[in-house]
C-alpha cells in the first residue's frame, strides 16, 4: 500500500503513460481487506474528462476469468447440472450445435479444452459478423459456424489462443440455464459482489444510466502527433471473450472474490479454475529473471515469480488495454486499465512494479525491463508477422496490373468466412468489411495478374497489416480468391465467386 500511495508510483504512471500514448490509467489493489484506487489523465481528451477508479473500460481479454467461473459454477452445481464437467464433450452437451470440421474433435472436445485454447481450432476473428453486419452473429451462430471453418492442430497437440470457444462457452452456459448471459453475470457475479457499476456490453453500461463515465478508445496517429478517439462498440458476437465493461474499483472486487474465494467463488469453483492446462511457450522465448514460463488454465494464466504463484489475465483491444493479478500466498492483487492499445505496455510495466514492491524485491534486481527495448522487440515481432503475411513481398519488382479489375469484381463465399465483395475504388481492388469484422482491405498487384499484398486496414486504429491474397482465374475472370486471414495456417482461406456475381 506505501508503494502504491507514493508518489514514486505516481510519477513512474505518467511516464509511462506518456511513453506508450495511453490517454488514462486506472488502478486497484487489495491486500487482505484493504482496498486501494486511483486514476490517472483522462478518460476522454475532447472535451476533457478526467480519468478516475470509476471510470468504466471495456477491458476486453480480462473478462475470460469470468465466462471460466460461470462454467465452473455449472459443473459446481451436480444437482442441477450434473452433466456439465470439465471432462464432458462440448458435443454431448450441445449435440446440435457444436459440430467441429472433422468428426474425432466433434466427438474429443471436452469443456476443459475449450477454456484452455488445445481445441485445434485457430483464431478465425475475421469470420464473426458484428452487430452492424446483415447477418450479425451471437454465440449460438458462432458455435454453429465451427464446423465450417478448417483447424489448425491436432486436438490437444499445442496452445492455440481462440477466443471464439469463450463465446461457445457461454452458448453453453445459456443453454444450460436458460438465461442470457448478461442476465447470468448479473445475477450470480455482479449482484453478489456489488458490482454495480460492471455490465456486459457498452449499451448495458448505458442503459444502467453509466453514460458519463464510460472512457472512450484512443490511438494514437503517429503521423499527425495526435489522438484519435471512439466509443467502444458492442461486440455480442465476441460475448464471452471479452466485452465486460467495468471500473477498477467494481474489477478489484472481483480479484477481492478470486483471493478470499468470496460470493460465487467456493473453493472447488477456485481450484478448478487454477488447474493448470496448457503450455503457450513450449519453447521458453523471452524467459524473464526469476519467473517460470507461463500456463493456461480456465480463463487464467498462471506463473511463478521468485517462488509465489502470479494468476491473472490480460486484454486487448483497439483503444482499450487491461490486466489483473493477484498472489494468492500474499493475499495482493490488483485490477489496471487503461483506454488505448498503448495501456498494455503501461499496465504490464505497473504489475511488475507492484508484485516486486510486495515481494520487497532490492532495487538493482527488479524486473522492470527497459521500455526502449520492449519497444524494438514489439517492433521485430511485428515486422516479422507482416514478412510471414506477405511472402510475395519477396519479390521487390512488382509487375503492373494489366487486366481488367472488372475480372476480379463479385461477391465471394466461403462457408466459414460468409461473403466477401470485391469491388472497385480508386482504380484498385478493394473489400469493404467494416460493418461486418470492422477491416478493409485494398489489394496491391504483385505478379501473374493473381498474386497481391491485400493492404488491412482497421476501422478503429487505422492501422493497417499486409497479408497475401490470391485469385484463380477460368475463362478470363476470377473464379476464386484466397486470403491468408488465419495467421496460425499455412494454407489461404479460399473463397468462391458466387454465381451470377459480377
Amino acid at each position: 500500500m506505501e508503494f502504491f500511495r507514493s508518489e514514486s508510483f505516481s510519477s513512474q504512471v505518467r511516464y509511462l503513460m506518456a511513453q506508450h500514448h495511453a490517454p488514462g490509467i486506472s488502478v486497484a489493489i487489495v491486500q487482505d481487506d484493504e482496498v486501494a484506487s486511483a486514476g490517472y489523465g483522462h478518460a476522454c481528451l475532447e472535451p476533457s474528462k478526467p480519468c478516475t477508479a470509476d471510470t468504466l473500460f471495456d477491458i476486453a481479454s480480462s473478462s475470460k476469468s469470468m465466462t471460466a467461473a460461470a462454467v465452473g459454477l455449472l459443473v459446481e452445481d451436480n444437482e442441477n447440472y450434473p452433466e456439465v464437467q470439465y471432462q464432458a464433450t462440448m458435443s454431448s452437451l450441445l449435440p446440435e450445435d457444436f459440430v467441429m470440421p472433422a468428426a474425432e474433435y466433434t466427438n474429443g472436445v471436452t469443456v476443459d479444452d475449450v477454456l484452455s485454447h488445445r481445441t485445434g481450432m485457430g483464431r478465425h476473428d475475421d469470420s464473426c459478423r458484428g452487430p452492424r453486419s446483415e447477418h450479425p452473429d451471437d454465440a449460438r451462430s458462432v458455435t454453429r459456424n465451427l464446423r465450417n471453418l478448417p483447424l489448425a492442430h491436432p486436438l490437444r497437440a499445442s496452445y492455440r489462443y481462440c477466443n471464439m470457444m469463450y463465446t461457445v462457452a457461454t452458448h453453453l452456459v445459456e443453454v444450460k440455464t436458460q438465461k442470457t448471459f448478461t442476465e447470468f453475470l448479473e445475477e450470480r457475479f455482479f449482484g453478489p459482489l456489488g458490482m454495480d457499476s460492471t455490465s456486459l456490453q457498452p449499451s448495458n453500461a448505458r442503459a444502467k444510466g453509466f453514460g458519463g463515465r464510460l472512457a472512450r478508445g484512443h490511438y494514437w496517429d503517429k503521423e499527425n502527433s495526435a489522438y484519435l478517439d471512439f466509443d467502444g462498440p458492442d461486440s455480442p458476437e465476441s460475448q464471452g471473450a471479452g466485452s465486460i465493461i467495468t471500473s477498477a474499483n467494481d474489477f478489484i472486487k472481483w480479484v477481492k472474490a478470486l483471493l478470499r474465494r468470496e460470493g460465487p467463488i467456493s473453493e472447488k469453483v477456485y481450484q478448478g479454475l487454477i488447474r493448470l492446462r496448457s503450455f503457450p511457450n513450449p519453447g521458453m522465448r523471452r524467459l524473464r529473471r526469476f519467473q517460470s514460463p507461463d500456463f493456461y488454465a480456465a480463463g487464467l494464466e498462471i506463473f511463478w515469480y521468485r517462488g509465489y504463484m502470479v494468476v491473472g489475465h490480460d486484454g486487448s483491444i483497439p483503444g482499450f488495454g487491461s490486466r489483473f493479478f493477484f498472489l494468492p500466498e500474499l493475499g495482493f492483487g490488483a485490477a489496471l486499465m487503461g483506454n488505448s492499445r498503448g495501456a498494455n505496455a503501461v499496465v504490464d510495466a505497473l504489475s511488475r512494479q507492484l508484485v516486486n514492491a510486495v515481494l520487497k524485491v532490492p532495487e538493482i534486481e527488479r524486473l522492470l525491463n527497459n521500455n526502449n527495448n520492449d519497444k524494438n522487440k514489439n517492433k521485430k515481432a511485428s515486422k516479422s508477422a507482416k514478412s510471414n503475411l506477405a511472402p510475395h513481398k519477396a519479390d521487390k519488382k512488382l509487375r503492373p496490373q494489366t487486366t481488367p479489375l472488372s475480372a476480379y469484381v463479385g461477391k465471394y463465399w466461403n462457408p466459414g468466412y460468409h461473403t466477401f465483395t470485391v469491388q472497385v475504388k480508386d482504380e484498385k481492388l478493394f473489400i469493404d468489411a467494416i460493418n461486418r469484422s470492422g477491416f478493409a482491405l485494398t489489394f496491391e498487384h504483385v505478379s501473374n495478374q493473381t498474386k497481391y499484398t491485400a493492404h488491412l486496414w482497421d476501422e478503429f486504429e487505422g492501422s493497417q497489416e499486409t497479408l497475401r491474397a490470391e485469385f484463380v482465374f477460368d475463362d478470363g475472370r476470377a473464379v476464386k480468391m484466397g486470403l491468408d486471414l488465419e495467421m496460425g495456417m499455412k494454407q489461404l482461406i479460399w473463397f468462391e465467386l458466387e454465381k451470377d456475381s459480377s
